[in-house]
């Protein structure tokens, strides 16, 4: 599939796949390309007379012939040759350190087994911490930048260590020439003046967890007592904001599940509540769980991303605009050429490692012996593993090569294309659906906004 066209907020949208290039079309030239490839211009003409005039027709398909010459329209790919004989050593730019295997809450929805990831519950001790970052700096050959997150369960419960460990990344860094930016992901609990203070001066990013609306926030992120958390964290995540707000990152990140079909509600009250940095994702569970994304729910998940869609262009045009994650796409630059094609770099490019030192692709391969690459004590990685990692990219995946978003979801996501088909090369259907539709609503707004 060359080219995708699709018709939202007013607008005729097409976008050339391989270019990347985004166009807002008239009736005409929309209606011919659904016969340009297949059709002599003759035929085009014969097809198209009975709804606009020989000369519209002539022009647009000017129109067409131009951008088709210009590379900006049924272009090849530029790509794939380059990708498939790559060959090289793969650098790791990123890690996550799972620097607590614990958790003081229990979220129906958690993929990490209420924060143990299906073990013992234990926090990172300092010098594993460490050894990670040794590990990681071996590890990044020439990059000179390199992403830590601080994952678990609850990171905070830990807050000791991670001040020394991040002490000891700062100081390798420096030696190493490495420029090391931390990442935490909390969910805002054990939120206070002084881990707050720290956070703002030592993290590049903080992502903070709630679930929009109290009702649904409380129904879901629960304690052990089965009590919400509403009323204590949202004072603390807007402290939280508050300090961060000279232009330092932050996000506030909920999950919505077959309960909050509306999720658009949860979006919207953060958005009330004077966030301006918003991610509301959808849950990845289990088929037969209660909370479980279907296939019939579709429908309505679209619904809920046309109307975001179309609060979103109405509150930046009246100057109180914010930022939907999943809509808050470069669609100029867009990313590099290897993150189109191979995503988030798992098991490559980034990994995870446990309290205990082992290896993992990702923090959600945590515990899935068969994909255990290795443990800090000896520092080595199953290339094996690695490698099939690397190479699982969209041109090892037959169905990516028939998708119109592939360069923009790079093949979905790998645990989830292993937790539903048992292959990393075999995408996860539902997601693929729900990310088909983001990259629709993002590229609507940018146009709508840039016509206005």
């Amino acid at each position: 599939m060359k080219i995708h066209k699709f018709r939202q907020c007013d607008l005729n949208i097409v976008i050339d796949v391989n270019s990347g290039a985004i166009h807002i079309v008239d009736d005409v030239v929309y209606d011919i390309l659904d016969h340009y490839e297949s059709k002599s211009r003759e035929d085009i003409i014969a097809v198209l007379m009975d709804k606009y005039s020989h000369e519209q027709i002539e022009e647009g398909l000017g129109e067409v012939e131009y951008l088709v010459k210009e590379g900006m329209l049924f272009s090849d790919d530029p790509y794939k040759d380059m990708i498939l004989k790559d060959e090289g050593p793969s650098y790791i730019k990123a890690i996550c350190l799972n620097v607590a295997h614990d958790c003081n809450l229990k979220c129906k929805y958690c993929f990490a087994s209420e924060g143990d990831y299906n073990g013992a519950r234990q926090l990172m001790s300092p010098e594993v911490g460490k050894r990670a970052i040794d590990f990681v700096i071996r590890n990044s050959g020439p990059r000179h930048n390199i992403e830590v997150d601080l994952f678990g369960g609850e990171p905070l419960m830990n807050f000791k260590a991670i001040k020394e460990i991040m002490d000891y990344a700062k100081e390798q860094g420096k030696i190493h020439n490495k420029n090391i930016r931390f990442t935490i992901t909390t969910n805002a609990t054990l939120l206070n003046d002084e881990n707050m203070d720290y956070i703002d001066k030592n993290m590049g990013n903080v992502v903070l967890s709630i679930d929009g609306r109290k009702e649904v926030n409380d129904n879901i992120r629960r304690r052990y007592d089965g009590s919400g958390t509403y009323d204590q964290i949202m004072p603390k995540i807007k402290k939280m904001v508050e300090i961060r707000q000279k232009g330092k990152q932050y996000y506030v990140r909920g999950t919505f599940t077959s309960e909050n079909l509306d999720f658009y509600n949860d979006v919207i009250a953060l958005a009330d509540e004077g966030f301006k940095e918003i991610s509301i994702e959808p849950v990845v569970l289990e088929e037969g769980h209660p909370l479980a994304l279907k296939k019939e729910h579709l429908e309505t998940i679209f619904e809920q991303y046309d109307k975001l869609t179309e609060e979103i262009i109405k509150r930046e045009k009246e100057g109180r605009g914010f930022k939907f994650y999943h809509f808050a796409m470069d669609l100029n630059g867009g990313p590099c050429v290897y993150k189109r094609i191979s995503g988030c770099g798992a098991g490559h490019e980034y990994v995870a490692v446990t309290p205990e030192g082992d290896i993992y692709p990702c923090h959600q391969f945590v515990g899935n012996e068969k994909f255990k690459m290795g443990n800090l004590s000896d520092g080595d990685v199953d290339k094996n593993i690695s490698n099939m990692f690397k190479n699982g990219h969209i041109y090892n995946k037959p169905k990516c090569m028939n998708c119109w978003a592939r360069f923009y979801c790079s093949g979905g996501c790998q645990a989830n294309n292993y937790s539903f088909n048992g292959d990393i090369h075999v995408p996860y259907e539902l997601g693929c659906e729900m990310m088909k539709k983001r990259v629709e609503c993002a590229i609507a707004i940018k146009a709508r906004l840039s016509v206005e």
